[in-house]
């Protein structure tokens, strides 16, 4: 191994009108946007990524935008260094730059092993730690409330500011956090504590003015849940498809020099190594290729898993181990991989909808996943058609299809190729950042 202010009414249309309406800025329409969330920049993976750029970009669109979140520590689940000293910090507090948000930092306990028990608590320390920057908010009056799931602790502090400064109020669901905490053994399942959190999930998820999540089916999942059909929306995760975008086979690959592993056949996994991964498949997966010369495999990240993966590879001799990289050199790392690896626990795929699936969508490889049939994950990777497909699904937690869909991947360069186009065919229609932005965007304004 190595290591919406309101929009402006109708204006009469003579030409002095026209002439003064030409003039008025952007800001006339700007809306003011609370979000209330537990991860964000500078995180490089996951939730804190999306909700960083987000609000980035509203900020930037003119809107006033203010973020109450935790300090980075996700996922190593440690906090990081330059955060440790203050319990409460506020970032660009005078607005040195208009075109980002105004940030509040709170107080969060994160545990170094995170079992089930000390998870809550991790949870319930941001919503306790975020309260009095929460009340602070009233005055501010925010026309929109916007929170994520996870976590779900923040959900019935957000409806109660939203009620409080007449504001309406949005849950994004990232992750079903209820479900997947008891479908994933993290709190006992079918005892009075998932009937409480399923009894409270439903009270406050209904109480929203939009709710949202990331792929349709998990949408349907929300519908399925008791919210109206009209107020829930999809809001996918994105990727910038200009900065991830294929490489010409010709470009020298700067993390194929530097671990010299030019020529090599490289299957990636890289991005959050925790529980709903899936992870405990990559290294029987590695040890069943090791003595094929061709083959290596990277996996980058970090997160609780990551330790555990080490100890079962560390006899590998084609496998290496990387930390997560920094965002400039993410097309490169994506570009590194002639395969992608999503593996992904049984019953996990319409629960929580990887993140990573969009950049790996957009470099233009193709993805062998582990997902169950009907799933997100599934439809997407499949394809409408076999024409259209972006790789391979073969069942979760079955280790001898995952290592036949790697065979016939390995042996059929022009497969590659075209499940590789699709998928970035697939990203540059579906998943351009700009769009993704934009319709939200409009969505925003819709409740104001």
């Amino acid at each position: 191994m190595r290591s919406k202010s309101r929009e402006a009414q109708p204006l009469n249309r003579c030409l002095l009108c026209q002439s003064v309406l030409s003039h008025i800025p952007v800001t006339l329409h700007q809306v003011r946007i609370l979000i209330y969330g537990l991860n964000y920049s500078p995180e490089l993976t996951g939730i804190g990524k999306y909700t960083g750029e987000m609000s980035s970009w509203l900020a930037a669109r003119g809107h006033e935008v203010r973020v109450i979140t935790a300090p980075p520590y996700y996922p190593a689940w440690s906090i990081r260094e330059d955060y440790r000293n203050t319990l409460y910090r506020t970032e660009n507090a005078a607005r040195q730059n208009p075109a980002e948000p105004i940030v509040y930092r709170t107080p969060l306990y994160v545990p170094a092993k995170p079992t089930g028990l000390k998870r809550v608590l991790h949870l319930a320390s941001f919503m306790l730690g975020s309260l009095p920057v929460i009340a602070r908010q009233l005055f501010w009056q925010p026309q929109i409330v916007f929170t994520v799931e996870p976590t779900f602790f923040c959900a019935p502090i957000a409806l109660l500011t939203a009620q409080a400064t007449g504001a309406s109020s949005w849950l994004h669901v990232q992750d079903f956090e209820v479900d997947a905490a008891f479908d994933l053994n993290l709190l006992p399942a079918e005892g009075p504590i998932h009937a409480l959190a399923l009894g409270l999930e439903k009270l406050f998820t209904q109480s929203f003015t939009r709710v949202s999540s990331i792929s349709r089916k998990m949408v349907e999942r929300a519908v399925a849940k008791g919210i109206p059909a009209s107020q829930a929306i999809l809001f996918p995760n994105w990727v910038d498809i200009e900065a991830i975008h294929p490489q010409c086979c010709t470009t020298p690959n700067s993390f194929r020099r530097e671990l010299n592993l030019e020529g090599k056949i490289i299957l990636l996994y890289s991005g959050n190594m925790g529980a709903k991964q899936g992870l405990e498949l990559l290294a029987p997966l590695a040890q069943s290729f090791e003595h094929d010369p061709r083959i290596h495999f990277l996996f980058c990240g970090d997160g609780a898993f990551r330790p555990q993966l080490e100890s079962l590879v560390t006899n590998h001799a084609n496998v290496t181990l990387l930390p997560l990289q920094p965002v400039e050199r993410l097309n490169d790392l994506l570009n590194a991989a002639d395969i992608h690896l999503l593996p992904q626990r049984a019953g996990a795929a319409d629960l929580v909808m990887p993140s990573k699936l969009t950049g790996m969508l957009s470099s233009g490889r193709p993805i062998i996943a582990t997902a169950d049939e009907g799933t997100q994950v599934a439809h997407v990777v499949n394809g409408q058609s076999s024409n259209e497909a972006c790789g391979i699904v073969v069942p979760a937690e079955a280790p001898q299809a995952l290592n036949a869909a790697v065979t016939t991947l390995i042996n059929n360069p022009t497969l590659r190729t075209q499940l590789g186009a699709n998928a970035r065919n697939y990203a540059i229609q579906h998943l351009g950042k700009q769009q993704v932005l934009e319709q939200f965007e409009r969505d925003l304004r819709s409740l104001i």
